[in-house]
């Protein structure tokens, strides 16, 4: 299908090339598509590369709706049927019935989309996607492929008689073409054989044969190879074999996986047990490492596709909403440097006035500051640009403002040695700083966390352990990598116990306390309470905090 496919696309730009002046510009096709063209059969990652290129910067419509199609069929080529139908609708977007110009490239995605569901084994969509190609497509030979492959469909699906019926109504029509005239002849041979099995499909199917040898062409020397497999296996296994091996040998010519593992099969089911031992070896291997190859091809796919995404020239206004949205992320990134370089310059100045103080008020100074500026501005930025990082769509600008405002009010208070107040509806604050902290590759579950837990507990220990949380949720996100995470809440007595659980990679061993975590048993130890680390038999990470309520 690649030649074909280029053809389509190649006669779309010339004849668009060759209208009157008075009627269309010109197209003029961008470099990365003509790239894409060029490296389309022989090296296909690189062409859908470009063709994704072109599809970003290119500002013709019709150009966008070509690549589009063209990275379609590499995906399809590659066995990414999925990501190939995604790529073909996006085409369609691209282009306009009403114009003559995109008919041949709305025919050729409507034939993609039928190969696609085809080998998606979704027939009825297929054939409805054929359809649609003889209603549009004006070249009689356009539409001959399209019946031939509609008739294919009608096959897979058992329905013989229409099959049949199709390829009676094109292979007179196709006489003046050898190679498709063979590939209708041996397609309707086949399918009447199919339909009544004492049928002699034979003489038609070798007839086809022998043109296809003498036109040498390859791809239908290997269909009609597994053709004959096909009809000799019930009759005469010798030839069913002989043909079955001719099958490997074109399609390991013609690189074809598929074929390769077609071919294996028939030579699986038809060689004595010590050949066909041989055989299912090297099927198996050969269908692992095509998997492996498609795997590798739809995540490289997708990988372009996304790295491109914010970046498509066709949508301006996505693009202004994008610049726009990077003006204000550099402003706050700016202004928080501001920030804390006015708080280092502050905190400079005054450690030279106080060095005639004794030592222990100097470090008392130093950690009570330094605690504030990584409880207060460190982790509270981090926070924002979690958020920011995660939130689908467009960042609300006015919420944003909000939090920064607050971030900024409390970075201003250090220098006040002002106590940050303690909300009436605290267990609401805890549930929005934990919450704040999930995202599509992380969850976050929090259990016990009621009104009436936090009845009679200090603000002092509220604020420790707000600050606690804030901190273990922080080295979560910077650390660990986990997917889930539990926090739950309990309280037995005179006593709260928080229960930390995540799946992430854990800590090493042994543990090394950085500056976060010593800050974090510190606290828990200046309200009277303690910080366990279990051991996990598997991976993850569980800590327990204990203190007292009063």
């Amino acid at each position: 299908m690649k030649p074909l496919h280029l053809l389509v696309l190649l006669l779309l730009a010339s004849s668009y090339a060759c209208k009157k002046p008075d009627k269309a510009v010109p197209m003029v096709l961008t470099s990365d598509y003509k790239k894409g063209v060029s490296l389309f059969n022989e090296q296909p990652d690189s062409a859908f590369y470009y063709f994704n290129k072109a599809a970003t910067i290119s500002k013709d419509s019709l150009e966008i709706a070509m690549a589009y199609n063209s990275m379609a069929v590499i995906q399809s080529d590659a066995g990414d049927y999925y990501g190939a139908q995604e790529s073909l609708l996006t085409s369609l977007k691209y282009l306009n019935e009403q114009k003559r110009q995109d008919q041949n490239c709305i025919v050729s995605d409507y034939n993609e989309l039928g190969r696609n569901s085809s080998n998606l084994k979704n027939y009825d969509a297929a054939i409805d996607y054929y359809n649609e190609v003889l209603k549009r497509s004006r070249h009689e030979n356009f539409k001959d492929i399209a019946l031939n492959n509609q008739a294919v469909s009608y096959q897979d699906m058992g329905r013989y008689a229409e099959a049949i019926n199709i390829y009676r109504s094109i292979i007179n029509k196709s006489k003046n073409n050898k190679e498709e005239y063979a590939r209708v002849l041996s397609n309707l041979a086949k399918t009447r054989w199919l339909a009544d099995s004492t049928y002699q499909a034979a003489p038609d199917l070798l007839m086809a044969l022998h043109i296809r040898e003498a036109e040498k062409d390859e791809w239908g020397l290997n269909a009609s190879y597994a053709h004959l497999s096909d009809y000799y296996a019930s009759k005469e296994s010798d030839s069913a074999l002989f043909y079955a091996g001719k099958m490997y040998f074109m399609a390991q010519h013609l690189n074809s996986p598929d074929d390769k593992l077609e071919a294996l099969r028939k030579l699986i089911a038809l060689s004595p047990p010590a050949t066909s031992k041989q055989y299912f070896l090297r099927y198996e291997f050969l269908s692992d490492s095509i998997q492996t190859i498609r795997n590798a091809a739809k995540n490289q796919f997708a990988l372009i596709r996304y790295n491109a995404q914010k970046n498509k020239a066709d949508n301006l206004r996505l693009q202004k909403d994008i610049i726009q949205q990077r003006v204000v992320t550099y402003g706050i990134v700016t202004f928080f440097l501001v920030v804390i370089g006015a708080i280092v310059i502050w905190y400079r100045k005054r450690k030279q006035v106080m060095e005639w103080k004794s030592q222990n008020t100097i470090r008392e100074s130093q950690l009570r500051t330094s605690r504030k500026v990584h409880d207060v501005v460190a982790n509270g930025l981090y926070r924002i640009m979690t958020g920011i990082e995660h939130h689908q769509g467009l960042v609300e600008k006015d919420r944003l403002l909000d939090q920064i405002e607050v971030l900024y009010e409390q970075s201003r208070d250090i220098s006040y040695e002002n106590q940050q107040g303690v909300s009436t509806e605290f267990h609401t604050a805890i549930a929005e700083l934990l919450g704040s902290f999930a995202s599509d590759g992380t969850k976050v579950l929090v259990a016990g966390n009621r009104e009436d837990l936090w009845s009679g507990v200090k603000d002092n220990v509220k604020r420790e352990l707000q600050h606690v949380l804030q901190e273990l949720m922080v080295n979560m996100k910077k650390h660990s990598f986990a997917q889930n995470v539990v926090v739950k809440f309990e309280r037995q007595d005179n006593n709260l116990t928080i229960h930390y659980t995540d799946d992430g990679i854990g800590l090493p061993s042994p543990v090394h306390y950085g500056n976060g975590l010593t800050n974090t048993e510190n606290r828990i130890k200046g309200i009277g309470g303690r910080i366990i680390f279990e051991k996990t038999t598997t991976k993850g990470l569980k800590i327990q905090v204990c203190c007292p309520i009063a």
